[in-house]
């Protein structure tokens, strides 16, 4: 990896005598880290080191083949660099009660699902990606988490403008020069350059600038990046706490992490570094909004919504035997189209049409069923669920094998001769829906989320739970 010449010079002046060991610690192998689902998995992993600022969060030993594993399609984990799950820390330290969350910038949805997990329960959390395609990456990875209490959006910074005093916590995990990423990725390498350093810098005020109104004084506000140099992190700290009038939430730490505090400046920050902390770069630091000024009250955003958005809600006519598919039905509230039927937490029933208002919606709550004729199929997402209740249709435990020609879409049999929608485990975590006609059965997997190599791994799967 050939290191270009304006980062290191830039670099050297930062770190000083540092430099030569951060230099040495990029041309190594990146540390590889998950994060398991508490919801699906209440055990932690054998003989892994723990990443000791994430609850959840698991050193291994070597990259295995993730694609092969039914596991991480089933949501039992998340593939996550260990320095971004810093997040967890933070959240648990300053979140105490359930509040309403925006991650601003969230594909492919690591962020998310681990604020998912982070946060007080109850907590609804938005999230948003501005480009469409990995809108639909970030919706998946969410589907799969299996947590109702999600939206995912598909808009520009700027459309959460019209949101004023909304949002309790607003993560801006912000575009960046993607210095943290060089070892892991040479394309950031080759695309990095000083000039674009300063438009990064400039389009992160303005990302600051357009979701600012949104944050409730007293909120939290999160700043991160995946980059190194001070333009893009220290400055914009500054920037936040003297012309956004912000007040820095110090974090508490332990010292044997090795996280490395602010380079320029007085506002607490949190850098990560790859000679002295076991994972790639990350900078972040977090901000309270002032009080200054009158809270405007989400009931008058609400309020706006016409009655053409709320028309279907709870007054829905949804049978009753597609209610008694989630537990705690009596939790969430209906809504039904032409075509589709799904179930958002109750709590939130006016926040999901003020949504559906102003911004592009592309994932809410729990979709249980679409119609197919005088037919109502199971929808995969519902499969997924941890709030499926999984008394009501028969199941069947694959092995390895057989789950991979799942996942792949291939055709298969199951050993039942009952006709019926089956729901499909491997080590009794749900893979999702096929269809028994007795002498072959109907893959339901998704067509866009197929694994598309046929290889199969001839060894047992290496991650082992406890």
């Amino acid at each position: 990896m050939e290191l270009p010449l304006a980062f290191t010079d830039r670099t050297k002046n930062l770190l000083k005598d540092e430099y030569p060991a951060f230099e040495k610690a990029l041309r190594e192998e990146s540390p590889i880290s998950i994060r398991l689902n508490p919801l699906k998995t209440n055990s932690g992993l054998s003989g892994q080191e723990q990443v000791p600022w994430c609850k959840n969060g698991y050193y291994l030993q070597d990259r295995p083949a993730f694609t092969f594993d039914p596991r991480f399609h089933a949501g039992a984990y998340y593939v996550q660099e260990a320095s971004s799950m810093f997040l967890d820390h933070v959240i648990r330290q300053h979140i105490t009660r359930p509040v309403r969350y925006l991650d601003l910038c969230a594909a492919p949805g690591g962020k998310t699902t681990l604020a998912l997990s982070a946060l007080p329960a109850g907590s609804l959390v938005v999230c948003n990606e501005i480009v469409r395609n990995r809108a639909h990456v970030l919706a998946e990875n969410i589907i799969k988490w299996g947590n109702p209490y999600c939206i995912v959006t598909n808009n520009d910074s700027a459309t959460f403008n019209s949101l004023k005093h909304y949002f309790d916590v607003i993560l801006t995990d912000v575009p960046c020069s993607g210095e943290g990423m060089f070892r892991k990725d040479p394309v950031a390498v080759q695309e990095w350059s000083a000039s674009n350093v300063g438009l990064c810098s400039e389009r992160q005020k303005e990302i600051l600038h357009n979701i600012w109104d949104a944050l409730r004084p007293g909120g939290i506000l999160i700043y991160s990046t995946c980059t190194y140099n001070t333009d893009e992190n220290e400055l914009i700290a500054d920037y936040i706490q003297n012309r956004l009038g912000a007040t820095p939430l110090p974090v508490k730490t332990d010292p044997e992490w090795g996280i490395h505090k602010e380079l320029t400046g007085t506002v607490p920050c949190y850098r990560f570094m790859p000679h002295v902390t076991k994972g790639e770069g990350l900078f972040m630091t977090v901000f309270r909004k002032s009080e200054s000024e009158d809270i405007i009250p989400r009931e008058r955003l609400q309020n706006r919504i016409s009655a053409k958005k709320n028309k279907n809600r709870n007054g829905c006519s949804i049978p009753d035997n597609i209610r008694s598919w989630i537990r705690n039905n009596e939790k969430f509230f209906f809504s039904s189209n032409a075509n589709s039927i799904f179930a958002f937490p109750s709590e939130y029933s006016e926040d999901l049409p003020l949504f559906e208002s102003r911004t592009n919606v592309i994932h809410a709550g729990i979709p249980l069923a679409y119609a197919k004729g005088k037919d109502y199929i199971p929808e995969h997402a519902l499969a997924l669920s941890t709030f499926l209740n999984r008394n009501i249709f028969p199941e069947e435990e694959l092995p390895l094998n057989t789950a991979l020609s799942y996942l792949r879409r291939e055709s298969f049999q199951l050993q039942s001769n009952e006709r019926d929608y089956f729901l499909l485990t491997f080590e009794g975590m749900p893979l999702g829906w096929a269809k028994n006609l007795g002498n072959r059965a109907n893959n339901l997997y998704p067509q866009e989320w197929r694994i598309r190599s046929g290889y199969t791994p001839t060894q047992p799967l290496p991650i082992a739970f406890k």
